[in-house]
């Protein structure tokens, strides 16, 4: 997307979603005593997610510096978060990155650009990672 001409007008918005239930729920309840792991693990998740749409929307900005950028790192499920954004920001288009894990990868945790394709009201289109 950053190689591509945009209108001066077009409007950005960076999301990253970040759920720690998965990570949480992975742990036996009997470490859940330990520390602050919750604490810190939701503090680990958001930062890297805020980390990310940061990079990725100056990443943006830098190839296209008329374009208006947002960004947010929310938290919940990447799949509802991702197909929220949309209605809240009025988009027509939701870009979904693909890490290329693989069939057997895909397979086994399921192919979340796919999900996302599937799923979604808008268009869906998927960006494979350089």
């Amino acid at each position: 997307m950053g190689n591509r001409l945009l209108s001066p007008d077009t409007k950005i918005h960076v999301v990253s979603a970040f759920d720690i239930s998965p990570i949480v729920l992975s742990i036996p309840t009997q470490f859940w005593g330990l520390g602050n792991f919750y604490e810190d693990s939701r503090h680990v998740a958001q930062n890297t997610a805020e980390k990310g749409t940061k990079d990725t929307s100056k990443y943006l900005h830098d190839k296209n510096s008329t374009s208006t950028i947002t960004m947010a790192a929310i938290e919940g499920s990447q799949k509802v978060v991702i197909l929220d954004q949309p209605k809240t920001f009025g988009a027509d288009l939701i870009l979904v990155s693909s890490h290329g894990h693989g069939a057997v990868a895909s397979f086994l945790a399921g192919s979340f650009s796919q999900a996302i394709t599937l799923d979604a009201k808008y268009s869906v289109e998927i960006v494979r990672n350089e």
